[in-house]
């Protein structure tokens, strides 16, 4: 076999190497892509989606804003589940807590965070009846604001 042939092969040989390297590069690429891409998507899908509550038998809408509770006295039965919705009427630009709201109950271990101008819920059972005081410490002076304040009345 002449010189000519050889390094004719080799050429050949070298340059379909280089082209199935490309190639694989390419497909690398592309899949790391479409990875990143995905991933991206589904957590810009999950950040904005809206968090809706839970079946429950008994769900209650509570708003807030610097005047306090709407409403101030909410009802529930023993043993029942319950889901509090509480929204935030404040905006962002409120100085005192950021126009974040709070709905908590401590002896019910319950604690839902409201954003500003939205909405954050939670299901809870209470099993004991009795008068429990809901409250805001997030902003408004606080759990001794008398208007940051409220009463869960759980029933036999």
């Amino acid at each position: 076999m002449s010189t000519k042939v050889v390094n004719s092969r080799i050429r050949r040989e070298r340059a379909a190497r280089r082209a199935r390297r490309s190639r694989t590069r390419a497909a690398v690429f592309s899949v790391i892509a479409l990875l990143v891409v995905g991933t991206a998507g589904y957590l810009l899908v999950s950040a904005f989606s809206p968090k809706t509550p839970p079946p429950a038998a008994n769900v209650i809408d509570v708003s807030a804003d610097m005047s306090g509770f709407t409403p101030k006295e909410i009802r529930a039965k023993a043993g029942e589940p319950v889901t509090v919705r509480l929204t935030s009427l404040d905006n962002s630009a409120h100085t005192d807590g950021g126009g974040k709201h709070q709905w908590a109950v401590d002896e019910l271990n319950v604690n839902i965070i409201a954003q500003p101008e939205g909405s954050n819920w939670a299901t809870f059972t209470p099993d004991k009846p009795g008068t429990y005081t809901f409250y805001c410490d997030v902003c408004c002076g606080g759990r001794a604001n008398p208007t940051m304040q409220g009463k869960l009345i759980v029933e036999a």
